[in-house]
């Protein structure tokens, strides 16, 4: 690693003219310079320079070798600039994972990025299941709820709310729940967290709190036909306010309980790591925390 500081500093040298000019522009004293060629014309055993009071000359064996150094700097900003250029411009393939039902969002959150930069690809991997980011190559992932001890970097997106819904159908049959209480007798369409059910933890307007344990009638392990079965009048599912969003605006769909709350999901950006993010990852997560402050049932 020294040797190239050295063919480095001897490129400066050649292209300045002088050991001075070299020194004023690396900042360094010009003896530090002269050291540093004297080391490494010993290191192997040649002449490169011939020096005199009023100026520097190469020797043959020099001028071959400033070619070969030059190149090697050359390089080397070539590199940097490529460097800089993954920093600032977004650029190459973004692979992304995403749960099922945040998968949709995607698309809006990223368009205008993507028209934006014409080099950045997407790769959009869909699955409610946490992947290992390193070994799927993984360049963000979206992740919501309370997330496990590991070594990766989460960034907070916003907090998503939840809502209680059932159909206008349904409800004319069943009645509109007045209270928690009422819940019980309900049908519910829901994905359970196992064969028992799910629970269902509520807090009033006055700050009371109720928990609830319910057994679904319809179940499924997928969260957006939960929402196509509690449409065509199945029962009350509970599901996150931008998923039912274009249901409610349709009107097939109608909030039961509104004036009891749920806690909000926190919504993650997961990265491998926190330093030297590329600029795809950077503009990816501008561009979703942005989406997302204009989605309803979305907080910051």
């Amino acid at each position: 690693m020294d040797d190239l500081k050295r063919y480095a500093l001897f490129a400066e040298v050649v292209r300045s003219g002088s050991m001075s000019a070299a020194a004023r522009h690396l900042r360094v004293s010009t003896s530090a310079v002269s050291q540093q060629l004297r080391q490494l014309e010993q290191a192997y055993g040649v002449t490169l320079l011939h020096r005199s009071t009023r100026k520097l000359s190469l020797t043959e064996t020099g001028l071959r070798f400033a070619e070969h150094c030059r190149a090697m700097v050359e390089a080397a900003d070539r590199a940097q600039a490529q460097l800089l250029l993954a920093r600032d411009a977004p650029e190459g393939e973004l692979r992304v994972a995403a749960p099922v039902g945040f998968a949709r969002h995607i698309a809006p959150a990223l368009a205008s990025l993507l028209a934006r930069y014409p080099a950045l690809r997407l790769n959009l991997h869909v699955d409610d299941a946490l992947i290992d980011l390193i070994d799927a190559r993984v360049d963000l992932a979206i992740r919501g709820g309370s997330l496990p001890d590991s070594s990766w970097v989460a960034q907070p997106l916003g907090c998503v709310h939840w809502l209680l819904c059932a159909a206008p159908s349904y409800l004319a049959r069943a009645g509109m729940p007045e209270t928690p209480a009422e819940l019980l007798a309900h049908q519910w369409i829901a994905v359970p967290r196992d064969s028992r059910g799910f629970v269902v933890e509520l807090q009033g307007p006055a700050g009371e709190r109720e928990t609830l344990h319910l057994e679904p009638r319809v179940a499924s392990n997928n969260q957006f036909t939960v929402q196509q079965l509690c449409a065509a009048g199945l029962g009350i599912a509970r599901g996150v306010r931008p998923d039912f969003e274009e249901d409610l605006r349709q009107g097939r769909l109608v909030p039961v309980l509104q004036d009891w709350k749920m806690a909000p999901i926190p919504m993650f950006a997961v990265t491998p790591q926190r330093d030297g993010q590329p600029a795809k990852v950077r503009h990816a997560i501008e561009a979703i925390r942005a989406y997302l402050r204009q989605v309803p049932g979305v907080s910051a």
